[in-house]
């Protein structure tokens, strides 16, 4: 049996096809099948020897997606310019702010549909980037009186679980003038607490990516 001698050019061909895919057709619309017939001669004993199905192409494609984002947080978290406050709203930015989340938004299922999803994104969330990311700079923050809490680590939870879960129209549909009222009271949360983390401009992003999660319902 030949080998596949350059397995990597295999992989990427499958994301890259795979993305446009669920760019064009949505996630929930698109089959194994579809994908097949877009790889122009690659077998589907070919695809099942990289990734098990659908949902781990999906899974490859956000983290290629959030490699760009990933080295911003960490260039950020180590920037020994900024207070924690800072570094806080710069992360906020870096991962509301890239193109990659906006194409992440319009390709994503609903992740209610997509249980193993959800329990992925919610594993990561809080296995790498609450104690990795968001911890260290809020106790950083604390550290230099740029934000007064006494509980930095459950402070980072909520914050992760309310911009994650409870304002993510993937997880949580809603029109985008619900999603805008969502987002105005986690602003005026997060201001009682002395944080000041989403300016208009950020809050108009969220908006867009809601309105692109909506289309795809």
């Amino acid at each position: 049996m030949a080998r596949n001698k350059h397995p990597e050019e295999t992989v990427e061909k499958i994301l890259t096809v795979s993305a446009k895919l669920f760019m064009e057709k949505g996630y929930e619309h698109t089959t194994l099948q579809d994908i097949i017939d877009d790889l122009g001669g690659l077998t589907k004993g070919a695809i099942y020897h990289h990734f098990k199905g659908k949902e781990e192409i999906l899974l490859a494609i956000a983290d290629r997606m959030g490699e760009q984002t990933e080295a911003w947080m960490q260039a950020i978290r180590d920037d020994p310019g900024l207070t924690g406050a800072e570094k806080l709203r710069r992360m906020f930015r870096a991962s509301l702010g890239n193109s990659d989340q906006t194409d992440l938004f319009a390709l994503a299922p609903n992740m209610l549909k997509n249980p193993k999803l959800m329990a992925i994104l919610l594993e990561s969330m809080m296995e790498d980037v609450l104690p990795n990311y968001m911890e260290p700079v809020l106790r950083e923050a604390v550290a230099d009186g740029s934000i007064r809490t006494d509980y930095p680590e459950e402070l980072g939870e909520l914050l992760l679980l309310l911009s994650n879960v409870w304002l993510n129209p993937m997880i949580y549909p809603a029109t985008p003038e619900k999603t805008r009222r969502r987002m105005e009271l986690y602003v005026q949360l997060l201001r009682s607490m002395g944080l000041d983390l989403l300016d208009q401009e950020l809050l108009d992003q969220w908006e867009q990516f809601c309105r692109l999660s909506q289309e795809r319902l």
